[in-house]
């Protein structure tokens, strides 16, 4: 077994793919528009893809079924960043909007900061501690 991408089902796909490559700045691998796309989140790697979540419904059963809303969340991405704080007021200037500001997190060993794209997903930026 091999390892291929985490894929979000979106319900809006053009909305989020400007969220990941114009705010977010990660590069289209792949993009079939209106439908999937995969991102480069490191050197020659494909990890991350959004597809629509009517098109996979059908294909798993689930074509009659809503996406659940006000729960608590069960998935999170995480992308290691250079310089949180940097990359925090960056996107800010994007008009992307944050949960909360960068804090340091000791007992996770990380300086962090999270935010929503269009859909609600989790996303966590996070930057290494400095260890003595």
């Amino acid at each position: 077994m091999k390892f291929n991408n985490v894929r979000l089902l979106v319900k809006d796909y053009e909305k989020c793919f400007k969220f990941y490559t114009e705010k977010l700045g990660l590069e289209a691998a792949w993009n079939l528009e209106g439908c999937y796309a995969s991102f480069k989140v490191a050197e020659g790697i494909e990890g991350l893809a959004i597809f629509m979540s009517d098109l996979m419904a059908p294909a798993v059963g689930n074509a009659n079924r809503s996406q659940p809303t006000d729960c608590r969340e069960k998935t999170m991405i995480s992308f290691e960043v250079e310089n949180v704080d940097e990359t925090y007021k960056a996107l800010l200037t994007k008009d992307v909007t944050f949960i909360n500001q960068p804090i340091d997190m000791p007992d996770w060993g990380m300086r962090v900061v999270h935010l929503r794209d269009p859909e609600e997903n989790l996303i966590e930026l996070f930057t290494p501690l400095k260890t003595e």
